[in-house]
């Protein structure tokens, strides 16, 4: 229970964090380095929450004998958490990019697309293993509306994605607009999801 709590809050802030940084407001406010502080800042809260979550009790590299529904569960918590590092990557070296020359765009986009594919493709596994839910190590380990959420939430982050892809020939964002709604919707999604999986801990 202890474990499935912090695994949520690691959702939670990131989430926020990810939410803060796509607000325009808050863009003008804290420029281009503090968004980017604040981007690295949520991944990493990201990565660790993925990490709990796979390295959950109960949670083995699937092998023969074990449920259809308990290997996608497995494979989605893994994908995840390499979607993760992807993300932790490209805010990382945005981030760095920024300090150097707060104007330059594009920077950590290839990995950025990478970690949006990843959540896509962990969502998938997500909503199979959902599918058979009554095999799973744990029942509670994926509910459809969470499940829902987290794929609608990796949706908008591969908008984001696309919208963030610097033309060549403009050097500018091919949709600035979906750059960053897409990134404020997926970490709402994100966000409700890990709110409603929260567990309370038990006393004693």
């Amino acid at each position: 229970m202890r474990r499935l709590r912090r695994e949520a809050w690691g959702f939670i802030v990131g989430s926020f964090c990810f939410i803060v940084g796509a607000v325009p407001n808050y863009a003008e406010w804290a420029g281009p380095v503090g968004v980017g502080v604040t981007f690295f800042v949520g991944s990493i809260f990201f990565t660790l929450a993925a990490f709990i979550q796979l390295s959950l009790s109960g949670r083995h590299v699937p092998r023969r004998g074990v449920s259809r529904a308990d290997r996608n569960d497995w494979w989605a918590a893994a994908v995840q958490f390499v979607g993760t590092l992807f993300f932790n990557w490209s805010t990382f070296w945005a981030m760095i990019a920024a300090f150097a020359d707060p104007t330059r765009m594009g920077v950590g986009w290839r990995p950025d697309a990478f970690g949006s594919i990843a959540f896509l493709v962990s969502s998938g596994l997500a909503m199979a293993a959902v599918n058979d839910r009554h095999e799973l190590w744990d029942t509670d380990a994926r509910t459809w509306h969470g499940t829902w959420l987290n794929m609608i939430g990796s949706v908008f982050f591969g908008l984001s994605a696309i919208g963030a892809y610097v033309l060549p020939d403009t050097g500018t964002y091919l949709n600035l607009l979906w750059a960053n709604l897409g990134t404020l919707l997926g970490g709402v999604c994100f966000l409700v999801a890990a709110l409603l999986s929260r567990r309370t801990i038990p006393k004693g």
